[in-house]
């Protein structure tokens, strides 16, 4: 594809940089893929699956020669990652991302990477599972991924990027990293994080009830351990990254519980009743944008 990118180089083989690696076989079979992860039971394992064509033994030698590189790391070993590349960069290579902290590492690759052609992405996308075997093509088909060029960006590399997601099957939406950070951090950072202190509550609950919050677990408290079943390592940087918008946004969100609690308290049935008309309008926006689907129990399979 001579308007996207003849040869591309992932760094990191886990859920995201595997399905890039299925997506590329699937869509764009004629380009070159080369491949690397820190990880030797990872990197094993992806030759294992085939999913790159070269599977090199360092970060430097997996990017020497490729057009455009894309780093799939935790955001906080991006600088890192960014460091071991380095040596075998091009001056043709355009360094991408997929980190859901742009803010962040879009300073660190600057800082790393002084003179390299950056363009940071957020394909968002993903699942609570890891690894090599995780990835699959379609995970990205329907889904966004958001660019966030620094200023002064050279548009023919952002344009080449939006057509290679494009792609591998996914809308592409352009904005300012911090504008990036502050929405992410309502839609998937304060998800997740009340999801991992309800599903912790519930452990400690669990203790007292003999197994009972496990046993008898609604569709509610199933959705929550999904999300709290999530990388560990991967939202451990996350909130440190992205804490100034996170911490904002859980500020907002403490006042509104609190704000429920008194509702509760008052027997306030006017009150619940006109909050959770709002937010079924939400699901049902959701829906409509074909972001999920509307089936019962959002279509799982009967048990």
């Amino acid at each position: 594809m001579s308007e996207t990118f003849q040869s591309v180089a992932i760094i990191g083989l886990g859920l995201i940089g595997a399905s890039i690696a299925r997506a590329v076989r699937a869509h764009l079979p004629e380009v070159r893929l080369r491949g690397f992860d820190l990880d030797p039971d990872v990197r094993a394992r992806a030759g294992e699956l085939e999913l790159v064509d070269d599977l090199a033994e360092g970060a430097a030698d997996a990017v020497a020669g490729a057009e455009l590189v894309i780093l799939c790391v935790p955001v906080g070993a991006m600088a890192a990652a960014a460091e071991a590349i380095a040596p075998g960069l091009g001056p043709q290579a355009l360094v991408s991302d997929v980190g859901s902290c742009k803010g962040f590492v879009a300073s660190e690759l600057r800082r790393v990477l002084p003179g390299a052609r950056i363009v940071p992405a957020h394909p968002v996308a993903g699942t609570e599972k890891s690894g090599p075997d995780a990835g699959f093509a379609a995970l990205f088909h329907g889904r966004w991924c958001i660019l966030t060029p620094e200023e002064g960006a050279d548009e023919a590399d952002v344009a080449r990027l939006c057509a290679f997601w494009t792609a591998l099957g996914a809308k592409v939406e352009v904005m300012d990293a911090w504008h990036h950070d502050t929405v992410l951090s309502v839609t998937s950072h304060l998800p997740h994080l009340i999801a991992f202190t309800i599903v912790h509550t519930a452990s400690d609950i669990e203790r007292v009830t003999e197994g009972e919050v496990i046993k008898y677990s609604a569709g509610g408290f199933r959705d929550f351990t999904r999300i709290a079943a999530s990388n560990p390592a991967m939202w451990r940087d996350i909130f440190l990254t992205n804490k100034d918008a996170l911490l904002a946004t859980l500020q907002r969100f403490n006042a509104d519980l609190a704000a429920l609690e008194q509702a509760i308290l008052a027997d306030d049935g006017v009150a619940l009743f006109e909050l959770f008309t709002r937010t079924a309008a939400i699901r049902r926006g959701i829906v409509e944008q074909g972001q999920d689907v509307g089936k019962p129990d959002f279509g799982r399979p009967s048990l």
